[in-house]
Formats: structure tokens, C-alpha cells, sequence
């Protein structure tokens, strides 16, 4: 649909308030029915916290753990989707019927799953032979990682590391910002989905950086409070992806004849 389009249908445009209208939505579903989604916010929280406390004085571990946690966390949130759904269409769902969703069996969430931790495996890999062949010294321990990498005195070393995680980052992005909400709610096959998740990302680049900006600040914040705010963070950004999802859909970025 075209701007004029939308107007005329009553329906706002995507613009750079959308990401913020997303979250509005997400802060309000999660308060009108908190336990689902704090339920996944404790859980993941506290499965963080346990990878924290077996891998925290082994660098390489404690980065695998931290990357597959972060990029399979969307999969494991895919009951927050169900909550948001239900609440557009005047419903409530408890606990129980979020856990459906999670033994559900879904093959295509359980493949798109794998998927991103293939990817988030090939980034840890990648990283580990950058930070080796560069470093000054091994990086056993996230304190060499801080002294040889981070604090290094010669520059480049690090910089190049942020660089080549956003370039990873980016397609990994653009394949899963609404994949997993459109195979919720339809039978798309998994990589039609993957490609209207591009097609999104792709007609609005600016409004959808904006998005990763946003997720990224926040995951940031969460972890930066020792997990505690991931008890928050995970259902609101569950919920506001739905609502994204919906916009996306509602304004004529994602063309899917199924129901």
C-alpha cells in the first residue's frame, strides 16, 4: 500500500514512531496479562544466570552460551506471541496454554531454532579465530578478553570485532524480526516466511534499524542489571514483536494469502 493508501484506509504509515508504538503495545499486553510473560522473562533470566555461573571463568564457553541464549531466546518467547494474538481478539490465555505452545511440536519453529544456532555457533567460531590470530596473547578468560582485546594498546583488534558481529548480525536480523510471529499465526512454509521477514526489513531499512536498535539497547540494558531486567525485557520485546508483526502485515509489507 502506498501512504495515501493507508490514510485513506485509517491506517498509519511506517515511520520512524512505529518501533515505539510497537513497544507501547507490547508494555500494555504485558500488563494486562502478566504472569505469561514474566513466567518467560524469570525463566529465561534464570537459565542465563545458570549459564552465567557454569561458564563465567571459561571466555569461549561463557560467549557460546551467551550467543545461542540470545539468538534461540526469540524461539523460546513464541507463547508471547499466542498471549498477544488472543488479547487483539478479546482473549486470555493462562500458563498452561502458553506451555502448549512450547511442546506444540511445531517442525518449522523447531527448524528455524536449529537454524539460529547453527548461525550463532558460525559468529562464535569466526569470532574465536579473529580474536586468535590477532590478540597479543591467548583469551582464555573474560578478563584477557577486557586486557588483550577490549583495553588493547594498539587499536583495530576490537573494532574489528563489533564490525564483523553487526555484519553477522544484520542478515540474522532481517531473517527473524517476523519470521517466527508469521509462523504463528499462519502455515507459511519456513522459508517463504524467512523471505516476507526480509521483505520487511528491505521496504522500510530505516524504520527496522530503528527496531534492531531498540532490542539492542534494551537485551543491553537486561544484562547490564545482572538479568534482572530480562524478567521485563523478554515478554515486552515478545509482545512488541507481535505488534510488529501486525503492523507489518496490516500496512501491506507482508503479502500472505493464508489465514
Amino acid at each position: 500500500m502506498t501512504e495515501h493508501e493507508l490514510a485513506a484506509s485509517g491506517m498509519r504509515p511506517l515511520d520512524g514512531r512505529a518501533p515505539l508504538r510497537w513497544l507501547a503495545s507490547g508494555w500494555r499486553d504485558l500488563w494486562a496479562n502478566p504472569l505469561p510473560g514474566l513466567m518467560h522473562g524469570v525463566a529465561l533470566a534464570a537459565f542465563g544466570a545458570l549459564l552465567l555461573w557454569l561458564a563465567h571463568d571459561q571466555f569461549w564457553w561463557l560467549a557460546g552460551a551467551f550467543s545461542g541464549f540470545l539468538i534461540v531466546a526469540p524461539v523460546l518467547a513464541c507463547g508471547l506471541y499466542a498471549v498477544s494474538r488472543q488479547a487483539q481478539q478479546g482473549r486470555r490465555m493462562g500458563c498452561r496454554e502458553v506451555m502448549g505452545v512450547w511442546l506444540s511440536g511445531d517442525r518449522r519453529l523447531i527448524a528455524f531454532g536449529l537454524l539460529l544456532a547453527l548461525a550463532g555457533t558460525g559468529w562464535v567460531l569466526t569470532s574465536a579465530g579473529l580474536i586468535t590470530l590477532w590478540a597479543s596473547a591467548p583469551v582464555e578468560k573474560p578478563a584477557d578478553f577486557l586486557r588483550h582485546v577490549v583495553l588493547a594498546p594498539a587499536p583495530g583488534l576490537f573494532e574489528v570485532w563489533l564490525l564483523l558481529g553487526a555484519l553477522l548480525a544484520a542478515p540474522m536480523f532481517a531473517s527473524s524480526v517476523v519470521t517466527l510471529p508469521l509462523l504463528m499465526d499462519t502455515r507459511l512454509p519456513l522459508w517463504m516466511a524467512i523471505g516476507e521477514s526480509w521483505r520487511a526489513v528491505g521496504s522500510h531499512p530505516v524504520v527496522m534499524a530503528w527496531w534492531a536498535a531498540l532490542i539492542a539497547a534494551l537485551v543491553i540494558l537486561g544484562l547490564a542489571t545482572g538479568l534482572i531486567g530480562l524478567v521485563v525485557v523478554v515478554p515486552l520485546l515478545g509482545h512488541a514483536s507481535w505488534h510488529a508483526y501486525v503492523d507489518l502485515r496490516r500496512s501491506g509489507v507482508i503479502r500472505v494469502s493464508q489465514p
